[in-house]
Formats: C-alpha cells, structure tokens, sequence
C-alpha cells in the first residue's frame, strides 16, 4: 500500500508497505480521508523522535472488524491503551503509561490507505455528516476537552490566542457556552470565518493585558504563549492546547505572583464532537483549505507548511 513515511525527519511517499494485519482486538479500516494536523508538522520539525506512517485525523471505512462496524464509515481516537496501568484503571485512559498513538508514537497513521486501531477507539460517523467534515472529529473533541478540564461561564472573560485551524474550532466550541469570548490573530481572512459565526475578533496587538480570566493558547510559538500569559488577570488560568517542536522561556516568578493555573490540554471526547458536527453547531467546511489524493502528499505537506494556510485533506481511497 502508499503511505507517507518520516524517518529522520525526512518525509516520503512509499509504495511498498504491507496493508496491516489487525490482532483479534482491532480492526482494518480502509482510510478515506485525513486531515494534515499541526502535530504532523511538529513531527516533521523533531518534536518527537518518530518513525513511520504520519496522521491521526481521519475517517475510513471498517474492512475488517466486528460485524456491526464492517463496512461502516468510523473515525477513531487516537490512543490505543493497555487496559490495567494505574491511568487506565482510574479512568484516565489518554495517559495510559503503555499506550501507542496513531501516527505519533510507535503505531502507524492514516496518511496510508489502511490503518489499524482497537474496536473500542472507533465511533461509527452520523449518515448526515460528510466524509471530509468527519476528519475534523479528532480537532474539534481536543477543543472540547478544554470544557472537561475549566469550567466556563456566562461571566468569563476568556482569550483565544491563534486564527488557525485549531484555534477556529477552540473558538467555535467556547462560543457555545456563552462565555465573553474574543479571538486574535494576524490574518484577517481567518477571523472572518469566526466573524461571520458572529464570535468577536481581532488582532493579537490589541490584546488588554491582565484583562481575561482564561486563555487558550493554540499558536505553538513563544509569542503566542507571551500574549496569552500576559492577557490574564491574577488567578487566571492559562490552557495550552499546542505542541512546540522547540522550547519557550517563561518566567515562572510572574506564575508564582499572580497565582496562574497552567493547563497542558489535548485529546477529548468524540461523542460530543460528532454531536456538534451532525447537528451543525460547529462549522468546519470554511476551514478545509484545500484537497489533494495521496500521491501527492509531499506537495500537500509542504502547502500545509505555509503561513495563512488552514486545513489541508488528503484523499486517501
């Protein structure tokens, strides 16, 4: 099968990978879309020492499974987890200490035509929700983790730093519980999707420091984090929802002083995302910048790369 490999931080397109064979608790799905995600290119920078098929946003189709998921389109959460670690046997599965991540750590992704995952991480996808806007399950439940993690109320002044593909969907999400909600960033045309959504907007230098009782930081770069820390107010809570390739300086003595709750945030629930999206609560179709099939994936990667842009799809099958 095709599928786009890293290997020392090098990218390429092979044609010569064995279709996976799925142990009795998993399942083959044949991959029908999947979405480019910064963590991908945080891979391809050296986040983490990887190797293997990237991607971890997707929707396929179940080839080989349980009866009632074969043939059903699925998507899938990402971490497959042991079962009997101290996380798992207290309900904290995503930090499972023997898990295997889709695409990120030691199990292939779904930039290939097939994948495997455990039957238990696969959500079958609504009738009414298309292919191309299912890829965005896996984004769209790690912005509503933030609600499992900080409660949000009418009276909260909250911060949304970053316009990008992330950022929209924290925004979209965020919008949802009322909260007093403003979003910057530096490309106008991004915060007019959320404009239109009627969620105000504006541009990072015009942020009020210590002025916000929440931040979400969704740029994954020091002066996105710079903007978010200084926008909150004496014991605020600041969310980190990127990953970083690099590392940042913070001064820890202005945390001390004003008290700062600092949240590390990712993965959450597909329930509720696949909720949103078949009920068109959340819009994802204005974000999905471009498409291009597999063999292409290079030349998609490197336009995923590029300032400005949102989401790239890749067509698997």
């Amino acid at each position: 099968m095709k599928g786009l490999w890293l290997e020392n931080n090098q990218l390429q397109l092979r044609t010569d990978i064995s279709i996976p064979e799925p142990p009795s608790t998993e399942a083959l799905v044949r991959v029908l879309y999947a979405g480019i995600c910064n963590t991908d290119l945080e891979l391809k920078r050296g986040y983490y020492p990887y190797t293997g098929i990237l991607g971890h946003e997707f929707v396929g189709v179940v080839e080989q499974g349980p009866e009632h998921l074969v043939n059903q389109r699925v998507v899938g959460e990402i971490n497959a987890v042991c079962g009997h670690c101290r996380f798992c046997r207290t309900g904290q599965p995503t930090h499972c200490e023997n898990r295997t991540v889709l695409g990120i750590v030691n199990r292939h992704g779904a930039f290939a035509d097939y994948l495997c995952l455990p039957v238990e991480n696969l959500h079958p996808v609504p009738d009414n929700v298309p292919s191309e806007v299912a890829t965005f399950t896996e984004p769209l439940a790690a912005a509503l983790e933030i609600q499992q993690q900080v409660a949000l109320g009418v009276n909260d002044r909250v911060l949304v730093v970053g316009d990008g593909k992330l950022g929209q969907l924290v925004a979209q999400t965020l919008a949802l519980t009322g909260c007093e909600l403003l979003v910057v960033g530096r490309h106008r045309e991004k915060l007019a999707n959320l404009e239109a959504r009627g969620i105000k907007t504006g541009l990072a230098e015009a942020v009020t420091d210590r002025a916000f009782d929440i931040s979400v930081e969704c740029t994954g770069n020091p002066e996105g984090f710079a903007i978010a820390r200084r926008a909150l107010r004496p014991r605020g809570t600041l969310v980190l929802k990127s990953t970083y390739a690099g590392n940042i300086s913070i001064d820890a003595s202005s945390l001390v002083v004003d008290e700062i709750t600092l949240i590390g945030s990712r993965c959450g629930p597909f329930p509720a995302a696949l909720q949103l999206l078949a009920t068109g609560q959340v819009d994802v179709q204005p974000l999905i910048h471009a498409r291009y099939p597999l063999s292409e994936g290079l030349f998609a990667f490197e336009l995923a790369q590029r300032r400005g842009v949102l989401k790239v799809l890749l067509e698997i099958s």
